[in-house]
């Protein structure tokens, strides 16, 4: 679509300039009041000027999303895969005051193949702060083209925590039967009694184990401990007294899972 319509601005700016330099060269009268470049077809590349620079301005990278909404039609049927930011600066295009940004992100897609990408965006100024490395979010690529990536757009969240489910099973960070847990199990809060930390590193993340007093629905609690790999800056949320979100069978009090922010 994009590059579309700049196809057509193009084309429809080269016809009307080539109209004008047509009309003003083989222009032929009796008239001495009568000017060869003077008329209504000044009109034409004066047109010419002005939209194909918008044309191109509001459909450069990050630019369109921004307006509708929306992924580019390129990207809307592209694949889901979770973005790592590494690093980002601003472009110098502004948006009505909003800026836009270059992320470069270490992509892993949806066979666990990580590449790096980049993606151009619009960063309201409220939620420039929250853009960090390290920070995931949740991408859509091109099989065939992995050097640029959109920050995906849809809405879908199912699909999206589909992909992450997919990375951490991937990692060894949960299982099937963690995620049924989490998907069918009780919501309720839990007490973090005591956090220890093994030593066990992997792929960044610390293994943790931690105990538990839950807080059954009916106001009763029970014990647990659960084993969980953490980023560094997710360990605050686990400290010793903090309230947690944890999801357990009633069949199985045993086996809790932990719920945190996916950029705790």
């Amino acid at each position: 679509m994009k590059n579309k319509a700049r196809a057509l601005a193009l084309a429809l700016g080269v016809l009307a300039i080539g109209y004008y330099l047509w009309h003003g060269l083989t222009f032929d009268s009796d008239d001495p009041y009568v000017l060869a470049w003077v008329g209504w077809q000044m009109s034409l590349p004066i047109i010419a000027l002005t939209i194909v620079p918008i044309v191109f301005a509001f459909t450069a990278d990050g630019i369109l999303p921004a307006l509708t909404g929306l992924n580019s039609s390129e990207f809307q049927g592209g694949q889901m895969g979770l973005g790592t930011v590494r690093s980002f600066r601003h472009t110098g295009v502004t948006l009505n005051d909003q800026p836009q940004v270059r992320i470069e992100f270490s992509v892993e897609g949806a066979d666990g193949k990580v590449f790096p990408s980049t993606a151009r965006m619009i960063v309201p100024l409220t939620e420039l702060a929250l853009l960090r490395p390290g920070v995931v979010l949740p991408v859509r690529y091109l099989p065939g083209r992995t050097d640029k990536v959109e920050v995906d757009m849809s809405g879908n969240g199912a699909e999206a925590q589909r992909a992450m489910n997919a990375s951490m099973m991937r990692k060894g960070f949960t299982t099937e039967a963690k995620l049924d847990i989490a998907e069918r199990g009780i919501r309720a809060q839990a007490v973090v009694q005591s956090l220890s930390v093994p030593g066990e590193i992997r792929d960044g993340h610390s293994k943790i184990e931690l105990a538990l007093r839950v807080t059954r629905p009916d106001g009763s609690t029970f014990g647990t401990r659960v084993e969980k790999f953490l980023p560094p800056t997710a360990v605050g949320y686990v400290q010793v007294g903090r309230i947690v979100q944890v999801s357990y069978l009633p069949e199985n009090e045993l086996e809790v899972v932990l719920t945190l922010p996916v950029n705790a």
